[in-house]
């Protein structure tokens, strides 16, 4: 089951997402909604703490 990051919304295949490594550490999976994406909603790595995007 994947989570948007950025708001918590599950996601299913049919939703459009974006899954990618964390910029900074690269070890934590981030994924993205699309709404979230659109509308610039920060992200933050729970490993390392990044805030992105």
């Amino acid at each position: 089951m994947l989570k948007c990051t950025s708001c918590g919304k599950i996601l299913t295949s049919e939703d459009n997402f974006t899954k990618f490594k964390c910029p900074s550490c690269g070890k934590t999976e981030i994924v993205r909604c699309k709404s979230c994406r659109v509308r610039k909603v920060p992200y933050k790595c729970e490993k390392c703490g990044f805030i992105g995007p």
